[in-house]
């Protein structure tokens, strides 16, 4: 059934994904021209080969006192589908499927509640549900996007690979609820150290993952050695009939990679943060590790302090 908007309080168009990494996010049209496409500068950025640069654009326009939404073809390569039809100008109505590339967006009229909806089904989707980090899949979706934009804005930053050190022992000796409970408040301990922009995922397991923005070598050092100095010294939450308040400690082991001196490749970035990981496991664990070492220009340099 098409909504009624005399029913609906604060009705606006937009477009959610169906399919691909922004899946259930829902992007208003609050332009009166927006364009769909690959490229930076479009107002809908679909990060998909088969989408050109400038694919579509959706019109906004008053007719008799009702606004109509327009969706026009830009002479894209792979074309542009309306529920499953190719098309070069379409009348959009509430429900329409859009098809661009391998990429699904539904067109919807929807209230306040309906997009907090749609937003808290993405956020279900992309993040983990113990410790409210991304997930692995939405870390690497977040980090192709910003390998894209550094590029283009000739911009540094960081990946960090992190790993629990003989978190086995945790599940051992205290049982699973308290292993979960420790991942959780690890999780809080990356957040306290990160600033606005920065990202962290929980990997797989006891294995997280997290890039930090503008930033070199010897500023991920200064940021990963925050990070391994508060895990070392957190009294860490231990679930136990009848043991109110007895802690736990444990220690993390991490290895960086660099954007573009190690590699501009976002998979092999995640890479060589992981070997540089395991070189900190096999050098004593409790450790931070780079993929490649400091030159002496940068161990004399200044560390500049992270702000937030």
């Amino acid at each position: 059934m098409v909504p009624n908007e005399g029913q609906l309080r604060d009705v606006r168009p937009a477009l959610v994904f169906m399919s691909g990494e922004l899946i259930a996010v829902p992007i208003p049209l609050e332009r009166e021209e927006v364009i769909l496409g690959r490229a930076f500068e479009a107002d809908v950025r679909v990060n998909d080969s088969k989408v050109s640069r400038n694919h579509a654009k959706i019109v906004t326009r008053e007719s008799d006192g009702k606004a109509e939404y327009i969706l026009s073809d830009m002479g894209s390569r792979n074309g542009t589908y309306v529920n499953g039809e190719r098309v070069t100008e379409h009348f959009l109505e509430h429900g329409d499927k859009i098809t661009i590339g391998e990429q699904i967006l539904r067109f919807d009229m929807l209230d306040e509640i309906d997009r907090e909806y749609q937003r808290q089904i993405h956020r279900l989707i992309s993040h983990d549900d113990l410790t409210g980090l991304l997930s692995s899949r939405s870390f690497f979706s977040e980090l192709r996007r910003e390998s894209a934009k550094a590029r283009a804005e000739n911009r540094r930053f960081c990946v960090l690979m992190m790993d629990v050190d003989h978190f086995k022992n945790v599940n051992d000796k205290y049982g699973h609820l308290t292993g979960s409970r420790t991942l959780e408040e690890i999780g809080a301990c990356i957040v306290s150290v990160m600033r606005s922009g920065d990202a962290a995922s929980r990997f797989g397991g006891e294995e997280f993952s997290a890039f930090l923005l503008d930033a070199d070598l010897p500023q991920a050092m200064v940021a990963a050695e925050r990070i391994r100095t508060v895990v070392e010294k957190k009294a860490f939450t231990v679930i136990r009939h009848g043991a109110p308040g007895e802690t736990h400690s444990v220690t993390i082991s991490i290895g960086i990679a660099t954007f573009p001196d190690d590699s501009v490749d976002p998979i092999e970035l995640v890479e060589m943060a992981d070997s540089a990981l395991y070189r900190a496991k096999r050098e004593g664990r409790n450790r931070v590790c780079a993929y490649r070492k400091l030159s002496p220009e940068e161990m004399a340099k200044e560390l500049p302090r992270r702000t937030d």
